[in-house]
């Protein structure tokens, strides 16, 4: 069932700190659109997700952030996609404009993350997003947080935790770059 995975993945994020209270959310396409947490829903708990129609008015509840899961899906092959706010990932996009990991993890599986502008829930910001993540699996908006993509949840989730990994140890070892 979709909502126990998306309990499932929005478990695991909480467990590493990806997310705290009810931000961030996470989407699975399907058939003539995408299934999408709530708005204000915590990604821990079990709720029923929101359909968004590919084309169309979009549904009362859901998450602020559908403009970019619809724009990433109209733009990219991804079947999911993970929105997080891991603290270093967005101290580190304060600064830099693509971030480029020193870890053997994140230079193997993301060796460059780009960080993008937009509001969030704008038109801008799902354009911008949708641009980077058809190059590569993750990105960082500036000051807001990562979207990740994939053919799973679970490959989102990977990306996701992976790009705050390579934040933090950048941050942490003073070796920030990419600015």
């Amino acid at each position: 069932m979709l909502d126990q995975e998306f309990e499932r993945i929005g478990k695991r994020l909480f467990r590493e700190g990806l997310v705290g209270a009810n931000f961030g959310n996470v989407s699975v396409r399907c058939d003539g659109g995408f299934y999408i947490t709530r708005s204000g829903a915590y990604l821990d708990a079990r709720g029923v997700p929101v359909f968004v129609a590919e084309n169309g008015s979009v549904p009362e509840g859901a998450s602020s952030e559908y403009r970019v899961h619809r724009e990433v899906y109209r733009r990219t092959f991804h079947r999911a996609v993970v929105h997080a706010h891991p603290v270093h990932a967005v101290a580190a996009s304060l600064e830099a404009t693509m971030i480029v990991p020193l870890d053997s993890e994140g230079m193997t599986l993301c060796p460059a993350i780009p960080v993008v502008e937009g509001r969030p829930g704008s038109d801008d910001l799902a354009r911008n997003v949708a641009d980077a993540l058809a190059e590569t699996p993750v990105v960082v908006a500036r000051g807001h947080g990562t979207f990740a993509a994939g053919r799973t949840l679970d490959e989102a989730y990977l990306y996701t935790s992976t790009a705050e990994y390579a934040c933090r140890i950048l941050l942490l070892s003073g070796r920030l770059r990419g600015v």
